[in-house]
């Protein structure tokens, strides 16, 4: 497991507001939301970033994406909508070299995103 603070919160070394784990994914609320609804869907099995999966990634990915779904519905906000967000490196805005995707609604998102 990577030594990122993402590790440390899967390891359970430091706390959380966890609101979602199964066997491969575990997910927790933003310490600086940009939304009203702020989660972060990170993989157990650490990756650095996008660029540093594979092949063999691929069902860990479609995880990723299908419990920030199972979220959404769950809270009710999947007919308003909602935006899923993956940062990759410095340029991307990606601060937490632990690849996580960005579960964010409870208001209109806007384009560019920025």
């Amino acid at each position: 497991m990577a030594d990122t603070i993402f590790g440390k919160i899967v390891r359970r070394e430091i706390p959380a507001d966890i609101v979602y784990e199964d066997d491969d994914v575990l997910a927790f609320r933003d310490l600086n939301p940009q939304a009203p609804v702020h989660v972060l869907f990170v993989p157990k099995h650490a990756i650095a970033t996008l660029n540093d999966a594979g092949p063999a990634d691929a069902e860990l990915l479609g995880k990723l994406l299908l419990a920030a779904a199972s979220y959404a519905k769950q809270h009710g906000f999947e007919k308003d909508g909602y935006r899923t967000v993956i940062n990759c490196n410095e340029h991307g805005g990606q601060t937490v070299f632990h690849l996580h995707v960005h579960l964010l609604a409870g208001r209109r998102m806007t384009w560019p995103p920025g």
